[in-house]
């Protein structure tokens, strides 16, 4: 990737695969604030043209295609929505943050690096540098790499949560999230060994791949940190897969330190069977 032009406030990158537009990154969306305003990447599509993203879809308007959201920052949310207190329920709170886009240090036609500054109540609490890169696989697939480092800019310690660890169980949401295409069917979900929401969700592995009528998408933690952290999943309710930065546990960042998280999601066209979605993954993740 080369360095950057100067952005502008319409500036939308677009991210091509031997050509072809795969992803629209939109860096300073017009959204209300219980939205947790964010960067995000919409539409995301196979080689073929195939959606696999939705944005502000009407069951959970807040969710915002494939991009970082925390409901739980030191008590402000960066998910968007209703905020999980604890002993009371999903609460209607005037918490919530924004990120906001400050530069693009390095940027090129199939990827990028972006700094980035998270913003509530007038602070900033994160400061974070992601890069996102779109790599060929075969004629039928391709893969976004998805790097995000949050640093803690504040004087004191800071941590992360999620619902879950505020007293609703299985609900540990929060970190990298992609909200899926919806269909009339709820798309398959598998892993190396398992299959089905029930037996994915809240568990760790290598990789998991949600399979819709004709596209595939699979995830995997590219780093050992990242395989750490487990799954969140949903199919039944609406499609979308995310890695859990506080799943039973808050997340402790010092002062001055960074937590970082790495995601290699391979998008392919036609329904992949587990050895398939296991040789794209062992190729889009290879030094």
């Amino acid at each position: 990737m080369s360095p950057a032009a100067p952005v502008t406030g319409a500036d939308s990158p677009v991210l091509r695969v031997a050509g072809r537009p795969v992803a629209r990154y939109v860096t300073r969306p017009e959204l209300p604030a219980r939205c947790s305003p964010r960067p995000y990447l919409h539409p995301v599509t196979t080689l073929t043209g195939t959606a696999v993203t939705e944005f502000a879809p009407a069951d959970h308007t807040h969710h915002l295609g494939v991009g970082v959201a925390v409901p739980d920052v030191e008590g402000h949310n960066f998910w968007g929505g209703r905020t999980f207190v604890r002993d009371q329920g999903p609460t209607e709170l005037d918490n919530h943050g924004a990120q906001r886009h400050t530069s693009f240090p390095l940027r090129d036609s199939d990827g990028f690096v972006e700094e980035l500054r998270w913003v509530a109540a007038g602070a900033e609490l994160l400061r974070e540098r992601r890069t996102v890169a779109a790599t060929p696989l075969t004629d039928r697939a391709w893969a976004l790499d998805f790097t995000f480092s949050l640093t803690n800019v504040t004087s004191g310690a800071l941590t992360i949560g999620s619902p879950a660890t505020n007293g609703r169980p299985g609900a540990a949401y929060g970190g990298f999230f992609w909200r899926a295409r919806k269909e009339d069917a709820a798309p398959d979900v598998l892993t190396p060994d398992a299959e089905g929401e029930a037996a994915v969700h809240g568990r760790r592995a290598d990789w998991l791949a949600l399979v819709g009528s004709t596209w595939s998408l699979v995830f995997a933690g590219a780093t050992e940190r990242t395989r750490r952290d487990p799954w969140f999943v949903r199919t039944a309710e609406y499609p979308g897969v995310g890695s859990s930065l506080a799943h039973d546990t808050r997340l402790a960042v010092a002062p001055g330190d960074t937590a970082v998280r790495r995601i290699v999601t391979v998008v392919a066209d036609g329904r992949l069977d587990a050895p398939a979605a296991a040789a794209l993954v062992r190729k889009a993740v290879s030094p």
